[in-house]
């Protein structure tokens, strides 16, 4: 993939992811704002609906004692008339409209004990007014000289009843006069509002705590519930008790302390199955990414491979070509040495092709898990000793050498012995291969209470830190620049990990650059 064109699809899916995000979170905040709203709303209604019924209430239990009064005080003291007289005549249908409207005034005259708390209690009168509307049609009769000569009913409503919408309007409003000079905790009790605020606010659906107070033009009063507390924030009021003329000195306050609790319980499900889904987004996401630049990294290693194993085999082939067409020379055939020489290179240079061949082989088969590995108990140190005489040679050649240090009193290990000791020859030809000079190596063993760890120490190139986490994976090779001047797959280390894996036990590296690199395995004795 053209290395913009990646580039490019991790910009556009990060800002796809960035926009998905945010717009979840827009949501759950414009959700929580709007169930505050409704919240809110809902609370005012509540608030409205209870200072409403308890001023319908008080002005009922007026009324009511008003009746009782009246009903037990006795005979009438006086009684006072007013008509109201409309008289309208209809010249087409000679009738005449008569409408009386009149207002009896009873006077009892018997001093009151109605209001409570009055100084003047004895100066109050009650009375009691009764409407009477009378509607009468007369139809009028003509003589033959078109003179009015009688008035003839023809039909006549009468109605007796109480007040009118303005006569009770007026007498509500000197009930609430009177009703002002009257202690708030007379008019109102703690159980009433805490039975209507609850009852309000459950038929809204809002069923939680709540604490409520009655102040008096910003003072509070004895009208409160226990852990009421005062804030500028997150209170709700209502007026109450509201005069005619829009005045009241009472308000009815409620705050609730778990409000934001029951606000984002609300939308808690649908909150969490939204970020359920951003987390499953996020994590495939990655999970992508991580995808992607693994695949890029591998094809990248892949190539690289691809081009050190054609270098790899680009020589033995060269050179056994070189000796075919030494040895078909008439001169050299006839010499015997030569002709023996010649054959010699041809079978090192198949042996290299055939091993580097088994080596990749065996590393599929390990992944597969094909290969076919049984354990014996073996001497660690016979397998260490082994593995050196397969590399001591190209040791001398270049004028180095393996220093043993044996050291572990115990050395037996359940093992495979040609698995492990390739496993050893593996490390060893690692540091022969990064040693820039003649290859100094050591290999040290020392017992760790039920394990041995085996040391395989150099004084080459060395690693940084970024190399020593990825030199034991598949293909990984470290980049110098040229590629071809150490010869390798990155499949020695990897074959080692795997096969050291399977015997229980654990490898790892410390290295630092320019200062060599020391290896180690850890296995269970026996």
């Amino acid at each position: 993939m053209n290395k913009k064109l990646f580039v490019l699809l991790i910009v556009l899916m990060s800002l796809s992811l960035i926009g998905l995000i945010f717009v979840q979170s827009f949501w759950i905040t414009k959700s929580i704002d709007n169930k505050e709203e409704q919240f809110s709303n809902s609370v005012s209604e509540a608030l409205n609906s209870v200072t409403n019924k308890i001023s319908e209430r008080e002005t009922k239990n007026y009324f009511d004692r008003y009746l009782d009064a009246k009903d037990s005080i006795g005979e009438l003291k006086g009684t006072q008339l007013t008509n109201f007289f409309f008289i309208d005549r209809d010249i087409n249908s000679n009738e005449i409209l008569l409408y009386e409207h009149g207002i009896l005034e009873e006077d009892y005259g018997i001093s009151s004990t109605f209001f409570d708390n009055i100084d003047d209690a004895d100066t109050t009168i009650i009375k009691n007014y009764t409407s009477k509307r009378t509607t009468s049609i007369f139809k009028e009769d003509f003589d033959l000289e078109g003179n009015s000569f009688r008035l003839t009913p023809i039909q006549r409503i009468e109605k007796i009843g109480g007040l009118n919408k303005m006569e009770k309007a007026a007498m509500e409003e000197m009930f609430m006069v009177h009703a002002k000079r009257v202690p708030i905790h007379k008019r109102v009790s703690k159980q009433e509002i805490e039975l209507l605020l609850q009852r309000e606010l459950e038929n809204r659906g809002i069923d939680i705590d709540f604490e409520y107070g009655v102040y008096s033009n910003g003072l509070p009063t004895k009208i409160k519930s226990d852990r009421f507390k005062y804030a500028e924030t997150n209170i709700y009021k209502s007026p109450m008790f509201v005069d005619y003329e829009g005045v009241s000195n009472f308000d009815l306050l409620i705050s609730f302390p778990k409000k934001k609790r029951f606000l984002v319980q609300s939308i808690l499900g649908l909150a969490l199955l939204s970020l359920l889904f951003t987390i499953i987004i996020v994590v495939a996401y990655a999970g992508a990414i991580y995808q992607l630049i693994r695949q890029k990294q591998i094809s990248e290693i892949k190539t690289d491979f691809i081009n050190n194993m054609t270098h790899e085999f680009k020589t033995p082939i060269a050179t056994i070509n070189l000796a075919v067409e030494a040895i078909k020379n008439p001169k050299i055939i006839v010499d015997q040495e030569k002709v023996l020489r010649y054959l010699q290179m041809i079978r090192e240079e198949n042996k290299r092709m055939h091993a580097q061949v088994e080596n990749v082989l065996r590393i599929s088969k390990l992944e597969k898990n094909q290969l076919d590995i049984s354990k014996d108990r073996v001497d660690i140190h016979d397998i260490i000793e082994d593995a050196i005489t397969h590399v001591q040679l190209i040791v001398d050649d270049r004028g180095g050498y393996i220093h043993t240090h044996l050291d572990s009193e115990r050395s037996e290990v359940l093992a495979n012995e040609m698995h492990f000791t390739n496993v050893i020859v593996n490390m060893l030809d690692n540091a022969i291969k990064y040693s820039n000079e003649a290859p100094k190596i050591d290999v040290f063993t020392e017992r760790a209470k039920n394990n041995i760890i085996i040391k395989v120490q150099d004084q080459g190139a060395g690693m940084s830190k970024g190399v020593v986490k990825k030199v034991f994976e598949k293909f990984y090779r470290e980049h110098t620049g040229d590629i071809h001047n150490v010869k390798g797959h990155g499949l020695g280390l990897s074959y080692v990990k795997k096969i050291v894996e399977d015997h229980q036990g654990e490898v790892y590296a410390e290295s630092e650059k320019g200062k060599g690199s020391t290896f180690y395995i850890k296995l269970p004795l026996i």
